[in-house]
């Protein structure tokens, strides 16, 4: 048996995969966006996606139950104490009644249960007569409290529904929107599981 004549094995006859990419109508500079326009609508379409479902068209997400009254729709409070966080939200008239002292101690528990989610809220009481702001300080001292018997804020007021005020407890998302209310007679695990579920669904606040 003969051996195969050396130089008897052809090279490749097609042209490098580099030199075809290199054609008239490439851009390197087009091709290496792609990816971060890809990733800003991974990152910004589901929520931009969610927004328009849920102050729009009213759409709730399914398999979650809410403990407390949704507010339908959603309606937006004036001015910048509502912006950046998610807030508990109580009026009262400050007369540290029996009805008040228990609401507020619902919202501080519920706050502190919220634990590394603690710093994305703010409780906010809004007194619509004067109050005994030393002993709350002293009691609540994470509370903001607000005079809401002022002309500026008697529109958010007139936002906020007035049927079981006294024991309410509202909550507002970062972006100013009044969304479910709660009752400090119920028990408290409904508010602080449902604001678990808002805080982990939501990249705001």
């Amino acid at each position: 048996m003969s051996a195969p004549a050396s130089g008897s094995v052809n090279a490749p006859s097609n042209a490098p995969q580099s030199a075809r990419a290199s054609g008239p109508g490439s851009s390197p500079r087009a091709g290496s966006r792609r990816p971060l326009l890809v990733l800003v609508l991974l990152f910004f379409g589901p929520l931009l996606v969610a927004s328009a479902l849920y102050y729009i068209s009213g759409w709730r997400p399914v398999g979650h139950t809410n403990h407390g009254t949704l507010i339908e729709p959603p309606r937006q409070l004036a001015g910048a104490l509502f912006r950046g966080k998610w807030s508990l939200v109580y009026v009262g008239a400050g007369r540290c009644d029996a009805s008040c002292q228990r609401t507020l101690y619902y919202m501080r528990q519920t706050h502190l249960g919220l634990g590394r989610l603690y710093t994305r809220t703010q409780r906010v009481f809004l007194q619509t007569a004067p109050c005994c702001d030393a002993a709350l300080a002293r009691a609540y001292p994470d509370l903001i409290t607000v005079d809401a018997s002022t002309d500026a804020l008697r529109p958010v007021l007139q936002q906020i529904p007035a049927q079981r005020r006294a024991t309410g407890i509202f909550i507002v998302d970062p972006r100013g929107y009044l969304m479910m209310q709660y009752d400090s007679n119920d028990p408290p695990r409904g508010l602080l599981d449902d604001l678990n579920h808002l805080l982990g669904l939501s990249s705001i606040g």
